[in-house]
C-alpha cells in the first residue's frame, strides 16, 4: 500500500510539473498570436522573404497546440493516479511515449538537416539587409524595430554596420547612433567609430552560444521528466493490475 502511495505521489508531481509548463507554453504561443506586433508579425511582411519562413512564422500555433497537449497529459495523468484509473495510466502512457519518440526524431532531423537551417539564415540575411537599405528610415514600423533591436542587443545592423552603406538613411544622416562605438552619439560616416560594434545576428548566434548549456539543460530536464513520468506511470499501472 505504501508503494502504491510513493507511486500516486510521483505521479501527482511528474504531472503537476508537467501540467504547470504545459499553462507556461500555451501563454507564450497565445501572446505570440495576439501581439501583431511581435517580430514574428513584422517578419511576414517582409517582401520577398524565403519561404521557408512562413513555416517559423507558424511557430505561435505550434506552441499554442503544445501547450494545449502538455496541459491535457497533466491533467490525465493526475486524474489517472487520483482514481487509480488503469486505463488512464496506459493512455497517459502511450501519449507521453509518443511524444519522447517525436522528439528524438526531431532532434535527429535537426542535425541531418543543419545545413538547410543554415542556408535559410543566409537568405534570410540578404532579404533582412536589402529591408535595412530600402526602409530604413522612411517606414516607422521597420525603423522602430531595428532600433528596437540594435538597443536592446547593442548591435548594429543584420551583419554589422556595412548593411547601412548606400541606404538612403546613410546617405542623408550617416550611420544610426546604435552602431556608433562611444554610447550611442551620433558618429555620421565614421567607420572607425562603427567597425567594432557587432551585427546583430552574430548577437544572438553569441546569446544562443552562451546559454547552450542552459538549452542543453532544459532539453534533458523534459526527457528525464518524461522518462521518469512513464515509468512511474507504467509502475503504478503494473501495481493496481496486481492488486
Amino acid at each position: 500500500m505504501s508503494c502504491a502511495r510513493c507511486l500516486k505521489f510521483l505521479m501527482l508531481f511528474f504531472n503537476g510539473i508537467i501540467f504547470l509548463a504545459g499553462a507556461g507554453i500555451l501563454a507564450v504561443g497565445i501572446w505570440v498570436k495576439v501581439d501583431s506586433g511581435s517580430i514574428l508579425g513584422f517578419l511576414g511582411k517582409i517582401p520577398n522573404a524565403p519561404s521557408e519562413l512562413s513555416q517559423v512564422l507558424n511557430v505561435g500555433y505550434l506552441l499554442i497546440a503544445l501547450g494545449a497537449l502538455l496541459v491535457i497529459i497533466g491533467f490525465l495523468g493526475c486524474c489517472g493516479a487520483m482514481r487509480e484509473s488503469k486505463c488512464m495510466l496506459l493512455l497517459f502512457f502511450v501519449i507521453v511515449m509518443l511524444i519522447f519518440l517525436a522528439e528524438v526524431a526531431g532532434a535527429i532531423v535537426l542535425l541531418v538537416f543543419r545545413p538547410l537551417v543554415d542556408s535559410l539564415f543566409v537568405k534570410f540575411g540578404i532579404i533582412a539587409v536589402q529591408n535595412i537599405r530600402t526602409d530604413y528610415g522612411k517606414n516607422d514600423d521597420v525603423t522602430g524595430l531595428w532600433d528596437t533591436t540594435m538597443s536592446t542587443l547593442k548591435c548594429c545592423g543584420f551583419n554589422n554596420y556595412t548593411d547601412f552603406i548606400n541606404s538612403t538613411y546613410h546617405r542623408n544622416n550617416g550611420y544610426p547612433s546604435m552602431c556608433c562605438q562611444d554610447g550611442g552619439a551620433p558618429c555620421g560616416n565614421n567607420t572607425n567609430s562603427t567597425a567594432s560594434v557587432p551585427g546583430c545576428f552574430t548577437r544572438i548566434k553569441a546569446l544562443i552560444e552562451d546559454n547552450s548549456k542552459v538549452i542543453i539543460g532544459v532539453a534533458l530536464g523534459i526527457a528525464v521528466l518524461e522518462l521518469g513520468a512513464m515509468i512511474t506511470s507504467m509502475s503504478l499501472f503494473c501495481s493496481l493490475k496486481s492488486a
